[in-house]
């Protein structure tokens, strides 16, 4: 990859006192794949006006990691005002205008939505929001961010604008605060939760963090116990699926963290490390990892009560808790490893047992029952209730009866027997 990064490295000062800059000159196919006709009017449309645009944050980092990025954001010195004024001039559409407060436009060019905040400053912050002015000093504004990783530019024509080594910690595979690590927490008691996040994505080896961050960490957790349970479950979802999500799960507890962002106090810490290493390869879902650390349905009640997590994950970790130690009722059915899977499966007839049952084949390492499931398709059973009617049933007591004795008597063909050969167990 870095072959085709071009030209030079500049570090020396800019106009600002004993400032620096690393300049590169980006040209990857990943990154010539993001102008499309929209970026290209759009981009034509900033030079016209002379304002400044730049690609931001997340973007960079992957594009400077060899990824295409899913999302792409941009920065400029345009203000909000300048922005809407140079959009409706050029009738170009503005959507989902919310963020303007905070210096946000989206424009929709192209059938493509294009988000673009003007560059700033915090004013003030409480732990959990911050009063943001505009600026034009790129400097400032890549000071304002959490990690140095995140806080780079990448001008359209492939200049890297690096003010705080993050593309030295990208490629050596470092986590920093962007400054002060207790000043960038303090700012926003989240970007603990979003350092963990990001060393677990780009970090080559568990346990490798700074002293100072780690103590500023500790210091600070407290202030996650203001932050939503939303955005807190959001991060830490995101933390559960990728490298090193065990040691970090662990760190949480070790920093005393726990309390705060909706795990158990008393997380069984031991079960959760063993189901990390049986599915980190099966891409488990965040809470089969979860699930884990928690001893009882109670548990998953307290969690809930502060992470607001969905339905479908709450269910889960429930069903989890009740069947992880396995769905074999007998040793006949041990024997046929995946039978007491795909009989569950039928039984339940709901319309996720079959995710469920995925995801509790992961928590156990059941690897070989995985891909064989994922080769079974759920069999349909050929009887109905009007079958039996036909056959002289009446009572709806009757029918129920009847179709429940037929399904036991299909299950143990294991699914083979038709619609005929099963009527014929029926007495007239």
């Amino acid at each position: 990859m870095w072959s085709r990064i071009l030209g030079s490295r500049v570090i020396g000062p800019t106009a600002f006192c004993r400032r620096s800059i690393f300049t590169m000159r980006l040209k990857t196919s990943d990154f010539q794949a993001l102008f499309s006709d929209g970026l290209n009017e759009l981009a034509g449309l900033f030079q016209k006006n002379q304002h400044e645009l730049r690609i931001a944050g997340g973007a960079v980092r992957d594009l400077l990691s060899g990824k295409r990025p899913k999302d792409v954001d941009f920065a400029t010195t345009a203000t909000p005002e300048e922005m809407k004024n140079m959009f409706q001039s050029a009738g170009i559409r503005m959507i989902n205008n919310k963020g303007e407060q905070h210096g946000t436009i989206t424009a929709r060019l192209h059938n493509e939505s294009f988000e673009v905040t003007t560059l700033r400053v915090d004013v003030q912050t409480d732990g959990r929001h911050a009063e943001v002015e505009f600026t034009t000093d790129w400097h400032k504004d890549a000071e304002r961010r959490d990690l140095t990783i995140n806080s780079m530019f990448l001008g359209l024509d492939g200049t890297l604008y690096d003010y705080f080594k993050g593309y030295e910690d990208l490629q050596n595979r470092k986590v920093r605060f962007v400054g002060s690590a207790e000043q960038r927490i303090q700012e926003d008691y989240l970007r603990i939760l979003r350092y963990f996040r990001f060393y677990g994505r780009v970090a080559s080896a568990p346990g490798d963090h700074e002293p100072e961050t780690i103590a500023a960490i500790r210091d600070n957790g407290h202030g996650l116990a203001s932050i939503s349970g939303e955005r807190i479950w959001d991060e830490v979802k995101k933390m559960c699926v990728d490298n090193h999500a065990a040691h970090l799960l662990e760190l949480i507890y070790n920093l005393e963290l726990a309390q705060y962002v909706g795990l158990p106090p008393d997380g069984n810490v031991e079960e959760m490390k063993r189901v990390w290493q049986n599915a980190k390869n099966l891409s488990p879902k965040p809470m089969t990892i979860m699930a884990a650390l928690l001893r009882g349905p109670e548990e998953v009640e307290k969690m809930d009560l502060r992470l607001k997590v969905s339905r479908e994950e709450k269910n889960l970790s429930l069903f989890l808790l009740k069947y992880r130690r396995g769905l074999r009722k007998s040793e006949e059915e041990a024997a046929d490893g995946l039978r007491p899977f795909t009989d569950f499966i039928v039984d339940n007839r709901e319309a996720d047992s079959q995710n469920k049952v995925r995801e509790l084949l992961k928590y156990q390492g059941e690897e070989k029952l995985l891909a064989e499931l994922g080769g079974w398709s759920v069999p349909r059973f050929p009887v109905s209730g009007h079958d039996l009617r036909r056959m002289g049933c009446t009572s709806g007591k009757e029918i129920g009866d009847g179709l429940q004795k037929l399904r036991d008597i299909w299950k143990k063909s294991r699914y083979q027997m038709d619609k005929d050969e099963l009527l014929s167990y029926v007495k007239p």
